[in-house]
């Protein structure tokens, strides 16, 4: 009997491939299905493509020392070159990872697109993707683990997250918007120009001469506004582009002690803002890509920030020279704000009037009201997100983990909240949020201003069997974290800012029946988990069985007599 239904029929039905479900059309008086999109055959237009010109020739190195830089936002030629080269082919569609599996894959995702990118403007771009990734398996930590490999976003599993306050250089995470350019010190310079008095340029021993720039060392949390993103995707997918909605879990915060100078006595060395300046605009030396358009990585921050001593240029990461991956050799590090603002590969300061225009500032990193999405969404819909609310995070146990335990459940993990504030309080409930345990203070690091606290708890736990632990972090503005995930989705999936709740499945050895049958696995040398697989010998003798009826109420309850 010929069946219409694909094999994969039930998977389909039951929500586990979302990305293959017609679209229900209601406003008629029939509902109608309409198809998902669809993409054809990847097209090359070679005519377009050799009309723009000789590529190594267009996109060659501009600077002495510094591999994989092409300066756009100075050459709108080189611009217009890039964008026909882009539009005379079209490519695949993004790995669809939200609304089907992820894949079990490390890498996770391959950033197809960005790759292609690179390579199709070619130049001196040819040979950023492969470098980049050399970069990373050369100064990261084995066991990152890597949700993007290019442009390259990755973080520390989640046993090694909290292992230290301060986070070595080899685990902290990288979110990264383009390649790794590779620059030499000897060779680096930067510029400050745009509305300040005197514009000037600078080396990074410039920077260092103290006689002219004090010193400054601070212990900085840097997050990503994509920080326990997957929490989202896992219930109610949104933009699914690989680049700006990488899956990140909780490992996208790091804490490093950084040394530097504060960007406020650079602008003082130039003078100062003129004529109503009030913004300043950074330029990272990474090639960003928005809609067929190619550019530089550019954001900005205020003045005001700036004024407070709460932006840094540094050079060091924990006693260390800055990683190259991590913006070597200098970055901008932005105290209490999303990481995205904290450039890396600096080459250019500039003043202005207004917060930056560029992409990345007025079309990314936006916080989208709950009912605003693909059908009616508007870029002025979108909060911009700049200073990071209160959060934490359990490290652990994991999530669906068996957890054997005397009485309480051993618990790790992080609180922060940005902005300047910092975390006062963090509550564990062991019972889905009902009743909440106030970890003390000597199991919390350090307190400090712009910096997480790692935390340690025993969790009190008398059930046995599924439960539901939460954390939530109160910040010293008594600012606390709303309650679950469906308060905190927005359509970029930004800012999980929600408690973070883990289910475990509780065996409480204080039970006399429960330690009993955790004896019998370990006499019969049988492994307790999965929880799943069947008992493999008998929960009850067959003559304690009838005994428990004799000496008990019959199983079925009989009429009474007449």
């Amino acid at each position: 009997m010929k069946t219409t239904n694909r094999p994969d029929e039930w998977k389909i039905e039951q929500g586990m491939s979302g990305a293959v479900l017609p679209v229900l059309d209601m406003t008629g008086p029939q509902t109608k299905a309409l198809d998902p999109q669809t993409f054809g055959p990847l097209t090359k237009n070679e005519a377009a493509i050799e009309a723009v010109g000789n590529r190594d020739v267009l996109f060659a190195a501009e600077r002495k020392g510094w591999i994989g830089f092409v300066e756009w936002e100075n050459h709108p030629e080189k611009k217009e070159s890039a964008h026909k080269l882009l539009k005379a082919q079209t490519w695949p569609p993004n790995p669809e990872f939200q609304l089907g599996p992820i894949p079990g894959t490390n890498p996770v995702l391959p950033g197809t697109h960005w790759k292609m990118w690179h390579h199709a403007i070619g130049g001196e771009l040819t040979k950023v993707p492969e470098d980049s990734w050399a970069t990373v398996l050369k100064e990261k930590h084995p066991d990152m683990l890597h949700l993007l490999q290019f442009p390259y976003n990755g973080e520390p599993p989640k046993r090694l997250v909290t292992a230290k306050e301060v986070t070595p250089n080899s685990l902290h995470f990288v979110r990264n918007h383009g390649g790794i350019p590779i620059i030499d010190k000897e060779d680096y310079s930067f510029v400050v120009d745009g509305l300040v008095k005197n514009p000037q340029t600078f080396t990074l021993d410039d920077l260092m001469d103290e006689s002219q720039f004090p010193r400054m060392e601070k212990t900085v949390t840097i997050q990503c506004s994509g920080t326990r993103r997957i929490e989202q995707i896992r219930l109610y997918p949104g933009q699914g582009d690989e680049i700006p909605q990488a899956p990140w879990a909780e490992g996208a915060i790091g804490n490093a002690r950084y040394v530097g100078i504060s960007l406020k006595k650079v602008i003082k060395a130039c003078g100062g803002l003129i004529d109503g300046g009030k913004h300043l605009e950074f330029y990272g030396a990474d090639t960003y890509f928005k809609d067929d358009k190619t550019m530089n990585y550019l954001v900005s921050v205020p003045w005001s920030k700036v004024k407070a001593n709460e932006v840094m240029l540094a050079w060091e990461m924990n006693g260390e020279v800055l990683p190259r991956i991590h913006g070597y050799p200098l970055r901008i590090v932005v105290f209490g704000y999303i990481g995205a603002r904290s450039v890396k590969w600096l080459y250019r300061i500039k003043g202005i009037r207004s917060p930056s225009p560029a992409p990345v500032q007025s079309m990314e990193y936006l916080y989208f009201p709950q009912q605003v999405g693909k059908h009616n969404f508007k870029l002025t819909d979108g909060i911009q997100i700049q200073e990071m609310p209160v959060s934490s995070a359990i490290m652990s146990p994991w999530t669906k983990q068996v957890v054997i335990h005397n009485g309480k459940i051993r618990c790790k993990g992080w609180a922060y909240s940005g902005g300047g504030r910092w975390p006062e309080r963090v509550e564990l409930s062991a019972d889905g949020g009902f009743n909440w345990y106030t970890i003390p203070v000597e199991n919390l690091s350090k307190k400090r201003k712009w910096a997480w606290r790692t935390w340690e708890y025993e969790l009190p736990c008398d059930v046995e069997g599924w439960v539901e632990i939460v954390c939530r972090c109160w910040d010293n503005a008594l600012n606390t974290q709303p309650p679950d995930v469906r308060t905190a989705w927005n359509w970029g999936l930004h800012v999980t800012s929600s408690c973070h709740r883990i289910t475990v499945y509780s065996v409480n050895m204080t039970r006399p029946v429960t330690q009993a049958r955790m004896q019998e696995f370990d006499d019969k040398g049988i492994p307790f988990g999965p929880i799943t697989v069947p008992l493999a010998f008998p929960s009850q003798s067959w003559d304690d069985y009838e005994k428990f009826w004799r000496e008990h109420d019959p199983r079925d309850a009989e009429d009474e007599l007449p």
